[in-house]
């Protein structure tokens, strides 16, 4: 039987703020199974930005435990959570965070030059992510001449070029038209029914939330639902 993809117990995060001690995080429980798409949603504050950021392994709790694909990364230092955040997360945000004078293939790329894959296959990889999310076509095209949706799927591309366990999505169809978000949403529907990817979706929205499968909310730094 395969591990949760993830498994948070009682963890706690607290920052200092002008001298305030600020409690993001009061004792969360998370578990998240191969294949599941949840979304967590929540007001500005609630604690889930501090949430997917621990999910992502961008930081670690001050308190409790959490198992990635079956690892605890709980008390990794930098390089350690670099290298697991780079090999088994994904992530896509709201503002895209493509590099603006590189191609979309080169943006793809970027992940498996970290990951130290040869230039041969990177560029493969790449190039095949790229056509499978429908832009064959715009391979050596910039940022700046992608519409939001297409600049939207290269970022899909560049999370999902490593392979990773967990696809991180934190709202990722906040700069986009309505439109142009149901077919990013569409996609996320696509690699979690057809491929089993698994998803975790921050989002305010309830509408975007009703594409994932169970949705909790975020309220003063605890899950609810």
């Amino acid at each position: 039987m395969s591990a949760p993809v993830i498994r948070m117990t009682g963890v706690h995060k607290t920052y200092a703020s002008e001298g305030v001690r600020v409690h993001a995080l009061r004792g969360v429980d998370l578990l998240v199974e191969p294949g599941e798409f949840v979304a967590i949603m929540g007001s500005s504050g609630s604690g889930k930005s501090t949430l997917m950021h621990i999910l992502g392994c961008l930081d670690a709790p001050d308190e409790g435990h959490y198992w990635l694909n079956g690892e605890d990364v709980t008390r990794l230092d930098g390089d350690a959570l670099a290298g697991i955040r780079n090999r088994a997360v994904g992530f896509v945000f709201q503002n895209f965070n493509l590099l603006a004078r590189t191609s979309a293939l080169d943006n793809v790329e970027m992940p498996l030059v970290y990951a130290d894959i040869g230039k041969q296959e990177r560029h493969e990889r790449a190039a095949a992510m790229l056509q499978r999310l429908g832009l064959g076509d715009r391979l050596q095209h910039f940022p700046s001449q992608l519409s939001g949706g297409q600049q939207q799927r290269v970022a899909l591309a560049r999370a999902l070029v490593t392979r990773p366990a967990l696809l991180l999505a934190d709202e990722p169809t906040g700069n986009l038209d309505s439109a142009t978000s149901r077919e990013i949403l569409a996609v996320l529907d696509e690699l979690n029914q057809g491929d089993g990817l698994t998803i975790v979706l921050i989002t305010h929205e309830a509408e975007v939330a009703s594409h994932a499968q169970r949705r909790l909310t975020m309220r003063d730094g605890q899950l609810e639902g």
